[in-house]
């Protein structure tokens, strides 16, 4: 005959902090709207059809949870999430409004634009391109690296570094 076995989930230890963190935040997060929204804990864990004591641990950041519990939640509150990545920074939103401070070797391209601290992006992708065999390629930062690149990924989506 089979015998079932403990019934708890093994505990999940993560070895690095970040995750950690990130889950941590996850919870406190949803922790904040949904109290926020004066929802109660019972309430969301229904409709999320979880345990009072599994959005409980949600909202502490508890690895061992299952992934698709933490969505149910995100679900149930009516939120969203999504994956941002880290090493394709060329998707990240652009500015509405790009700070010529912030940008070194466009606000030396940028001379002509006299008393303005600021530029649209459409002006600054112009500006570069317009502009770019006057730029000194070893004083970009990696800010301005990463501009220049949703830039190209904006205005030259056929391009081939910004496909």
């Amino acid at each position: 005959m089979y015998r079932m076995r403990n019934t708890m989930p093994a505990k999940f230890n993560l070895q690095t902090a970040t995750p950690r963190d990130q889950l941590l935040a996850l919870g406190k997060q949803l922790k904040q709207y949904r109290k926020a929204n004066k929802l109660s804990a019972e309430a969301v864990a229904t409709a999320a059809g979880l345990s009072r004591t599994t959005l409980h641990r949600i909202e502490l950041g508890e690895p061992s949870v299952a992934a698709g519990a933490y969505w149910a939640a995100v679900a149930a509150l009516g939120l969203r999430c999504g994956i941002v990545s880290t090493c394709d920074d060329r998707t990240a939103p652009i500015p509405e409004v790009i700070a010529l401070g912030n940008y070194p070797q466009l606000k030396s391209l940028a001379w002509h634009v006299q008393g303005a601290e600021s530029i649209t992006p459409r002006q600054a992708w112009d500006i570069y391109v317009r502009n770019w065999r006057h730029i000194d390629e070893t004083k970009i930062t990696e800010d301005e690296q990463q501009l220049i690149e949703r830039l190209q990924a904006k205005f030259e989506p056929g391009s081939k570094d910004g496909a």
